[in-house]
Parts: C-alpha cells; sequence; structure tokens
C-alpha cells in the first residue's frame, strides 16, 4: 500500500461508528489545548488535520490503553499482510515536533527539532511555497517504507518570532536541567494557539502575541494545555 492508502485505511476505522466516542473526545482535547479553528481560517485544514493526527498516533483513551493506531493493528492484524503490518508498525512511530529548516533542496527538506537536536531528511516532492532555512515550523514525521514524510498538519510560525522562540526553548531546555527533557506538548498547543490569535487579529502586533516575558505567563491561557490521554 502506498502512505495514502494506509493513512485512509486507518482513518477509515478510526472514525468508524464504534470509535466515534474517542474521535470526539480526542477532538474536544486537541481543540481545547490548540484552539479551536474556524472555517473561515486560512489554517483550518492543517489545524483539522492536526486534530486527525493526534487522534490517530498520540491519543490514548484511557492511562496504559493504546494509541488509536496501535489499537488498530491489535484489531486488524489478522486482515493484514505481513508487509502492511511492517508499515503501520513503522507508522506508529511518527515523530512530532518543533522543526527548524536546515536545507531545501528538490524533493527533500531537512529539519532539526528544535528540541531533540536531531535532523531528519524528509522527503517533498511538492514546491513549499515561501519557506527559507531557519524557519520554524510544527510538524509531523510520518515513517514509511524507509524515508519520512510530512503529514498534512504543517503548521508555521513567523520569522520574526522566531528569536523570542528560541530563547523560550532555550529557558524550557534550562528549566529542565542537564539530561531532563522538557515538556513539549504543552509549549507545542501554547505557540499553536499564538498563530491561531495573530492570524485572527491583524492589528495586534506580533510581539504582543508571541509574548514568553514573565508577566505574560503569570496570566491562565485559556483551556488545557496539555493533552488527555497523552502520557
Amino acid at each position: 500500500m502506498t502512505l495514502q492508502e494506509l493513512h485512509e485505511r486507518l482513518l477509515s476505522w478510526a472514525t468508524a461508528e464504534p470509535r466515534k466516542e474517542d474521535l470526539l473526545a480526542a477532538r474536544h482535547a486537541h481543540f481545547t489545548a490548540y484552539g479551536e479553528p474556524h472555517d473561515e481560517d486560512r489554517t483550518y485544514e492543517t489545524r483539522l488535520n492536526g486534530m486527525l493526527d493526534f487522534y490517530l498516533f498520540d491519543w490514548r483513551p484511557a492511562p496504559g490503553a493504546g494509541t488509536t493506531i496501535e489499537r488498530f493493528i491489535d484489531a486488524e492484524a489478522a486482515n493484514l499482510s505481513p508487509a502492511e503490518l511492517a508499515q503501520y508498525r513503522a507508522l506508529a512511530g511518527t515523530v512530532h515536533g518543533l522543526f527548524e529548516i536546515r536545507k531545501i533542496r528538490e524533493g527533500q527538506v531537512r529539519v532539526r527539532d528544535v528540541f531533540g537536536g536531531g535532523d531528519h531528511d524528509v522527503t517533498e516532492r511538492r514546491q513549499v511555497a515561501g519557506l527559507e532555512k531557519g524557519d520554524l515550523i510544527e510538524a509531523r514525521l510520518m515513517p514509511f517504507e524507509g524515508d519520512l514524510f510530512f503529514s498534512g498538519a504543517f503548521l508555521y510560525h513567523p520569522r520574526e518570532a522566531r528569536k523570542a522562540i528560541a530563547a523560550e526553548v532555550k529557558r524550557l531546555k534550562k528549566l529542565a536541567g542537564k539530561g531532563g527533557t522538557p515538556d513539549v506538548p504543552p509549549f507545542l498547543a501554547l505557540l499553536s494557539r499564538m498563530a491561531l490569535k495573530l492570524e485572527r487579529y491583524r492589528n495586534v502586533r506580533l510581539e504582543a502575541i508571541y509574548d514568553f516575558s514573565p508577566d505574560a505567563r503569570t496570566v491562565t491561557p485559556p483551556g488545557v494545555v496539555r493533552h488527555p490521554g497523552v502520557h
């Protein structure tokens, strides 16, 4: 199967009637954290894809339960060929994070995990308009046949916010301590809400939205910043 066929089969299973309650719970958790998009928002489709990615690859209906793709593999293993089973097991290892664009060349984009530090070469045959070295994106990397591909949830953060974001990443790493791991999902959710606010309120200065100052951090953000069901 192609990557698209794998995804469509998984999504069809995951959104079938027996699992509608899981989908609704995942949707509520994700949009509460990330901000709920409206039809007229420029990034509406991207954000809807991000919610579905979360549901398929991260959501756990209860502590200790498998993710949606893990439960799909368990339920459908007998109906999958050995090759398809291997493809789905690889796909379960998606990498979701904040990435810096390191190099762009025909058919491939090299990105660096801002928190983890590792570089990834991502196969991308489409021309990504406006993307430049040094840009920051939230993305999910999907393994398939030994390569990585971007999912449809590709959220760009403006170049003008890069310095402020980088400073906050540095602070979070320092806060986690040597050998510690920063709590990345809430930070991604915060950045997403900031990007959505910038998209909707063009009259508000970017610096006032991408504000990580101590005073701004004392303000309780709307919604929940941690995804329930992610452990």
